[in-house]
């Protein structure tokens, strides 16, 4: 995509859902906070991550790149996600504390559109995690693994 498509899309998404990279950080640093407080999925992180600042600039370019567009974030979240042990309960988790710290964070507009990116991110890991476990899910399954 060229960068002058770029610089339209994320134009045209923050005129939509007033969504800049001031919010982009606000939302992440604070869904990570929960995270990390959160007694089922904060083990999985602190086994993985020891030093949180880079994580979240990594994170702050992500989703800069999933709803704006900007192209900032490079790298392989299916290949970083395929061996944690996790499952749709976790993805459950995950996506109810990213709903929750976006409609705190974020106007109506903003949250909306982060959570649905966020749902279409969940359902691509989980479908890519079962995979990787010898399990194609049809339609409407979700990924449960025998012992998490």
């Amino acid at each position: 995509m060229s960068s002058e498509r770029r610089i339209q899309i994320s134009e045209s998404v923050a005129a939509a859902t007033g969504i800049d990279e001031a919010m982009i950080e606000r939302l992440v640093r604070a869904f990570y906070a929960r995270i990390r407080a959160d007694e089922v999925l904060g083990p999985i992180f602190a086994a993985r991550i020891r030093d949180w600042e880079p994580h979240l600039k990594r994170m702050c370019d992500f989703w800069s790149s999933v709803v704006l567009q900007t192209g900032r974030y490079s790298g392989q979240p299916m290949r970083m996600h395929q061996p944690l042990p996790v499952d749709a309960r976790h993805f459950d988790r995950w996506l109810g504390l990213f709903k929750k710290t976006a409609e705190e964070v974020c106007p109506p507009d903003a949250a909306a559109h982060f959570v649905y990116r966020a749902e279409k991110i969940a359902e691509s890991l989980e479908l890519g995690i079962a995979a990787s476990q010898g399990v194609l899910l049809k339609r409407g399954e979700r990924f449960l693994r025998s012992t998490v």
